[in-house]
């Protein structure tokens, strides 16, 4: 076999790589189906972004923590984690609470049952996509 490599080309090599892409594509349909499901995408949306996601997964192991405990917790400055916080507000996944301590505001943000539900989703599309794209090959 002279001029003939036993060596597979690289199109070849790169066709097969496409190849096990599209098999896994079905699997990928199936995970983010639901995605459609009631409002799945934009729950994903307001979730799925740094400081949201920190203060969900914050409040999601105690009962409350003040906005300087978030604010040291997430490394964020007063105005990022204001924005932040009242977008998970308006859709109800915390509350927050203000009051005073020896004269000085507090702000206290507790998670809703409402946002635990929408965590526990959103982890829930997280594991099964790991799981999905971690199948062997």
């Amino acid at each position: 076999m002279v001029g003939k490599s036993r060596e597979p080309s690289a199109a070849g090599a790169k066709r097969r790589v496409r190849g096990n892409a599209k098999a896994k594509k079905p699997e990928f349909k199936a995970v983010i189906g639901h995605l459609r499901d009631e409002g799945g995408a934009e729950v994903f949306r307001l979730v799925n972004e740094r400081v949201r996601l920190g203060i969900l997964s914050a409040l999601a192991v105690t009962e409350f923590l003040s906005f300087a405990d978030l604010k040291q917790t997430l490394g964020v400055t007063d105005g990022n984690l204001s924005i932040h916080a009242r977008k998970l507000e308006e859709a109800e996944f915390i509350s927050c609470e203000k009051t005073f301590q020896d004269r000085r505001p507090l702000t206290q943000y507790t998670l809703t049952p409402k946002g635990r539900a929408a965590f526990e989703r959103y982890l829930g599309h997280m594991e099964a996509l790991i799981k999905a794209m971690r199948k062997p090959t």
